[in-house]
């Protein structure tokens, strides 16, 4: 079994505006830092597109472990919320069309990909140290950085990083 692991981070100021996300990629031995930005999204937005790239940047067939300090992303896929908002024609609980109902199809599209898809939850921005915090500060400083960038047009970097 060929393992995976993403650390994914989403950033943005406010309710609208700039946002980036960030993911810090590890499989195969190598290591990979993606990161992107929209000029007019939320941080729900760039939380879930991290995820999102990440899926579609690991090889296939792989057993993935994501790690996101995202509440809304990691319990919407550990607790199968979307399972029922298909159901209800992606309407949520009051009735009203899902947030980012694009972006969720996307991710749910994505996982398919892989093996196995594990969701983990990690802390943001901790000062204490812990097992995942290089990762997540790694894909937290790649969204913030492509949140400044993201004032004109969508941008999307990647580049592998030094082993």
């Amino acid at each position: 079994m060929s393992e995976a692991h993403a650390y994914t981070d989403g950033a943005s100021g406010g309710s609208r505006g700039p946002g980036g996300y960030g993911a810090v990629l590890t499989w195969k031995g190598k290591t990979v830092e993606i990161s992107g930005g929209e000029r007019d999204t939320t941080n729900q937005r760039m939380e879930v597109t991290a995820a999102c790239v990440a899926l579609e940047t690991i090889d296939e067939g792989h057993v993935v472990t994501v790690y996101s300090d995202s509440s809304y992303l990691v319990n919407c896929m550990r607790r199968s919320w979307y399972e029922k908002w298909r159901e209800n024609g992606w309407l949520n609980h009051l009735q009203e069309p899902v947030a980012n109902r694009d972006l969720w199809e996307r991710l749910l599209e994505a996982t398919q990909r892989h093996q196995e898809v594990r969701w983990k939850k990690v802390k943001g921005h901790s000062k204490t140290a812990g097992a995942h915090k290089t990762g997540n500060d790694r894909a937290d400083e790649l969204a913030v950085a492509a949140k400044k960038k993201a004032g004109g047009e969508r941008t999307a970097v990647g580049r592998l990083a030094p082993e």
